[in-house]
């Protein structure tokens, strides 16, 4: 399965903030959204960031609540990974476990098209399972 097939069911809505949003903000639209994560972009087509829940509360743990009205950029991880909509998902599903990434961008000529969580691509593995699954009752009720 492919990571577009994945956004075709899904859709390719992004949730994002700005990167001079505070962290307030980021839990608001985390919150109102419910989501996990959030894609860091000027223009909500190029990517500076993706900052998550959990970025949030590390830095809370470390900093204090005083993180809440910082902006997003100082809280947000730069080095982000992307993924295409060509690229398969047993290899996002490989490279998200190996690098305990949950959230991962999907870039297209250099622009944000969507963004895939683990839970979709657990759904996705599970969706696989279920049509192997009936090929194989029908092909032994024949």
């Amino acid at each position: 399965m492919l990571i577009g097939t994945i956004l075709r069911g899904k859709g390719s809505d992004v949730t994002t903030v700005t990167p001079q949003s505070t962290v307030r903000e980021l839990l608001a639209q985390l919150a109102e959204h419910n989501i996990g994560a959030v894609v860091v972009s000027p223009d909500g087509t190029t990517i500076t960031g993706i900052v998550s829940e959990r970025d949030v509360v590390r830095r809370m743990h470390d900093r204090g609540a005083a993180i809440l009205d910082e902006p997003v950029s100082t809280i947000m991880t730069v080095e982000v990974r992307t993924v295409g909509p060509g690229d398969n998902v047993e290899e996002l599903r490989k490279t998200m476990t190996t690098h305990r990434v949950r959230h991962m961008p999907v870039v297209e000529n250099d622009r944000l098209i969507g963004i895939v969580s683990i839970g979709d691509v657990v759904k996705s593995a599970i969706e696989e399972l279920e049509t192997e699954k009936a090929s194989l009752v029908d092909y032994l009720h024949r």
